[in-house]
């Protein structure tokens, strides 16, 4: 039973992770992940200067411990010189206290010189721990800038993603179906094709009437008179031979003007003389 309730437990929780992920902002999750690594980075630099100061400590240490190693063989043998000298004068009680002291001073020699040997090794220790903490910090440092840069492009990303996204949308909008009370663009326009195709075969179905064709032969009519008409008043104003290009060549002949004979051609007959009362021909 307590297997079988984990197991929901673990279920449940998947799945609100996974839910949570999809509706997340991928922005401020990438500002999360920045602050992030930014605080390991802050956490990392103290550690590493925790371990640079033990490093120092432990150099100060061994400078300590062997300014003190020094001096107490110098005591030493200081103790060991005058104990030497009060035996020579025959002051045996000095030389038994000059003695004792050298070999206090040769004990505490000794006591510092494995005080030395041990800092020895903790320094070279926290030596390579400090190069260590170092060169973390260093890898951890260019990571981090790494990811600061690719910030910026991934932020670039983001809004391209967005924009491409609401283009898709308006896009994917003027083919699929927005709504029941809004046609589509395409619904819009095989409506107006249609339309325009009705009225195109209406105009071709009314071009084809007798009527249409009897107006036809009117306006014919009236373009020829119109023609003829322009050939009388070029005549007329002595501008032209009788022939219009709008009637396409009119018939050759005479027209009468005020009671005279237009001549056509190159080779017109001369005038003819003027007959008197009687009906007799002029001299």
């Amino acid at each position: 039973m307590l297997k079988l309730l984990r197991r929901i437990k673990n279920y449940f929780t998947a799945s609100a992770t996974q839910k949570f992920n999809e509706r997340a902002d991928p922005k401020v999750q990438l500002e999360q992940a920045i602050g992030e690594a930014q605080e390991q980075h802050r956490r990392l630099t103290e550690q590493a200067a925790n371990v640079i100061a033990n490093q120092k400590q432990t150099e100060m240490r061994l400078n300590r411990a062997m300014e003190d190693m020094g001096k107490a063989n110098g005591s030493a043998r200081q103790a060991v010189v005058m104990a030497d000298e009060a035996g020579k004068r025959g002051d045996g009680a000095k030389a038994v206290e000059y003695t004792r002291a050298a070999e206090s001073f040769a004990n505490r020699l000794v006591t510092i010189e494995k005080e030395v040997e041990s800092l020895k090794t903790l320094h070279l220790q926290s030596a390579q721990a400090a190069d260590q903490a170092k060169q973390a910090v260093a890898q951890n440092s260019a990571a981090l800038q790494q990811k600061l840069t690719e910030r910026q492009k991934l932020l670039s990303q983001l809004d391209q993603a967005k924009m491409q996204e609401q283009m898709n949308k308006a896009m994917a909008t003027l083919s699929l179906e927005v709504g029941q009370d809004v046609p589509t663009f395409d619904e819009v326009r095989d409506k107006i094709e249609a339309r325009y195709a009705k009225a195109l075969g209406q105009s071709e179905l009314q071009g084809a009437t007798v009527e249409t064709r009897m107006l036809e032969v009117e306006q014919a009519t009236m373009h020829s008179e119109a023609a003829a008409r322009l050939d009388q008043i070029k005549v007329q104003l002595g501008l032209a031979t009788g022939t219009s290009e709008l009637g396409g060549g009119a018939e050759g002949g005479e027209l009468g003007v005020g009671g005279a004979t237009a001549a056509t051609g190159a080779g017109a007959s001369e005038p003819r003389p003027a007959a008197t009362e009687d009906g007799a021909p002029g001299a």
